[in-house]
């Protein structure tokens, strides 16, 4: 049995498909599965055990964006899949799957692209307080063969594999910067590329304040994304001049790829941003992670993976506006992140690194 896979755009999205993929194996262990991916996040991808190819669909505007999509087309009708499953539902993922030629075809019944699926999964075109994860997992119902019951989320976790060249080079990178081995290490991602995820620079430079002085150990690794680097830059300027004979413990590492950003967090003690892609990469560590959520909900997007991986969650609370579909902020003011204050991320880094400890101290009294 052939099956193709397709989940464009971006990062946390495909991560939330890894879910499905461990399933699909387990369920058809003899299976060839190639998953179509675009370039920002095919790192996520690429590695996954389960998976026995991956394309990686290039992105490109006008007559060469429509050249790439025809060839990709001809690859994909070329493989004879038996099965395609599209996870996106957006224009350009929803024809190639079409194109695929693919006897059956699953989605998501969209508006004027339902035609191009052999099996339809209805998808509300509200926001509902339901993880993405389980979203994804409705099209497997289609299938038949799956228990439509939400899935285990310490069976099927959320993946990607570290790879071992990142993992080298992140080591030479922390060495460098004078990192010990032994430093507990708190990676704060600053910001996001939406301005309706953008936890203000104060706040940011306050937290760093109160992690380092709570523990002067600490290493903090400011990262962000290509777009964030000014902010990021602003964030560890003020929080050095805040610190002054501790400034040496803010540091910037330069950016980090996917691959480079996973081994890293392998390195950490603990990971704090707000809900992008960074976050949900933390989601396949171990590491503990406090998530900062504005007009996103925990219950839609926190960390998929087991209890017994330590998770907090921090937002604003009720507000009549939250979720939004982030196009305009109806108050104006953002409010639903503003209102986050660094208190708040403070006391939860110190309650998910407080029941990390506490986790590890009974694993090893228990082996």
């Amino acid at each position: 049995m052939r099956i193709l896979l397709v989940r464009l755009r971006q990062i946390g999205d495909v991560v939330f498909t890894t879910p499905v993929v461990r399933a699909l194996r387990q369920k058809f262990p003899d299976a060839h599965l190639t998953y179509v991916v675009e370039p920002a996040a095919a790192a996520v991808v690429l590695d996954n055990p389960h998976l026995n190819d991956v394309i990686v669909a290039p992105r490109a505007r006008g007559w060469r964006g429509l050249r790439d999509d025809l060839a990709l087309a001809r690859r994909l009708r070329a493989g004879r899949y038996d099965l395609a499953i599209d996870f996106h539902g957006g224009p350009r993922a929803s024809l190639l799957t079409w194109l695929s030629a693919a006897p059956v075809r699953i989605g998501y019944d969209v508006v004027a692209r339902g035609w191009m699926y052999t099996r339809r999964i209805a998808r509300p075109r509200e926001l509902r307080s339901r993880h993405s994860v389980e979203n994804q997992w409705d099209l497997l119902a289609a299938l038949d063969v799956f228990d439509r019951a939400p899935p285990d989320r310490s069976a099927f976790p959320v993946e990607m594999t570290a790879d071992a060249a990142a993992v080298s080079t992140v080591a030479d990178r922390l060495a460098r910067a004078g990192v010990e081995v032994d430093d507990p290490i708190v990676v704060l991602h600053v910001s996001a590329g939406n301005p309706f995820r953008r936890w203000p620079i104060a706040h940011f430079v306050a937290l760093v304040d109160a992690l380092v002085k709570d523990d002067p150990r600490r290493r903090i690794i400011i990262t962000s994304g290509p777009s964030e680097q000014h902010a990021a830059e602003r964030v560890i300027a003020g929080a050095r001049v805040q610190l002054q004979a501790s400034a040496d413990r803010v540091l910037s590492c330069g950016e980090f790829s996917l691959a480079e950003l996973r081994a890293l967090l392998d390195r950490a003690a603990l990971y704090i941003g707000g809900d992008s892609g960074p976050l949900h990469i933390a989601a396949t560590t171990s590491v503990p992670v406090v998530g900062l959520y504005g007009p996103t909900l925990p219950v839609r997007s926190a960390p998929w993976r087991g209890d017994h991986l330590v998770t907090e969650s921090v937002d604003a609370g009720d507000l009549p506006c939250r979720p939004c579909d982030q196009r305009v902020c109806a108050p104006g003011d953002f409010r639903c992140l503003t209102l986050i204050r660094p208190e708040q991320v403070f006391e939860a880094a110190r309650r998910a690194m407080g029941r990390s400890r506490n986790l590890e101290f009974r694993i090893r009294n228990s082996e």
